[in-house]
């Protein structure tokens, strides 16, 4: 049986992911938490803008926000 997309971000916990938002912006950090409306607690989060890296630290990423979100290898 395949695994179900929120099978696959609940085992990659404690990892680092890419986060897609609606907006056009991708977050990138380690997921600490994510629920079944996929909010995702992420920590040592950052966020690429014209070049350069903002450091986000924590932050709770709404999941009607999100576009995809997926482990990075």
């Amino acid at each position: 049986m395949a695994e179900r997309p929120i099978d696959v971000l609940d085992k990659a916990k404690g990892k680092q992911i890419l986060i897609k938002l609606k907006n056009g912006e991708e977050i990138r950090g380690i997921l600490k938490a994510l629920d079944l409306h996929l909010n995702l607690w992420i920590d040592d989060a950052e966020i690429e803008k014209s070049d350069r890296k903002i450091k986000l630290g924590s932050v709770l990423v709404r999941g009607d926000t999100i576009v995809y979100a997926a482990p990075v290898v």
